[in-house]
């Protein structure tokens, strides 16, 4: 009957998008970022590890570990990895790519990619083969770290945890990389000891 007024129009601020395929070639073109819950058993109670993985050499470029996980806490890492990487006085800044869990739809995340000039992708839901390599890498985790310990405290959790990251990036051999670890393969490219391979995401 036409006695209603036109509905609002919504505008998103941050219009999302879908991860594509696309060959990777180098290190810091493409992120992949996830979290992974713990269980300390003498506090009863979980915490979290959210972690920013390259998806060509396979390092963990920067992680939170803490009692909570929020949009704050990925930005920060964010801007940690893009330190570490040194990237930010470069034009060419990685892809990142993540699930659509609340961290990583929230405003605050989208602005900071904005901010940072840096691409936000989004798996489509029930697709954990687009986030391949950090599920990857939490299921190493589970079965080499949280598996093998009955953590007492949190502080003993975040030590454990973080030595397990720290020997995952310096002494842990992949296959898919030549049995080397993260940091020994970009030290192979840098130098020109291997062909680096290429990635297909």
């Amino acid at each position: 009957m036409n006695v209603l007024r036109p509905q609002r129009k919504l505008k998103i601020k941050h219009p999302k998008r879908l991860a594509n395929n696309k060959v990777i070639t180098g290190s810091n073109q493409l992120w992949e970022t996830d979290i992974k819950y713990g269980w300390v058993e003498g506090e009863q109670r979980f915490f979290f590890l959210m972690s920013i993985i390259d998806v060509f050499d396979r390092a963990i470029v920067a992680y939170h570990h803490g009692l909570s996980c929020e949009a704050k806490d990925l930005v920060q890492i964010m801007q940690e990895a893009l330190m570490k990487r040194q990237l930010f006085d470069k034009a060419n800044r990685p892809i990142i790519r993540s699930d659509n869990g609340p961290q990583f739809i929230s405003h605050r995340f989208a602005e900071a990619c904005e901010q940072f000039g840096i691409v936000h992708e989004w798996i489509p839901p029930k697709t954990p083969n687009k986030n391949a390599h950090i599920e990857s890498f939490h299921s190493i985790l589970e079965s080499e770290c949280y598996q093998r310990h009955d953590f007492e405290s949190y502080q003993q959790a975040y030590e454990i945890v973080s030595g397990f990251i720290h020997n995952y990036n310096r002494n842990r051999i992949h296959g898919s990389i030549y049995d080397m670890s993260p940091y020994e393969y970009m030290e192979a490219i840098r130098q020109g000891n291997v062909t680096p391979k290429e990635i297909r995401v």
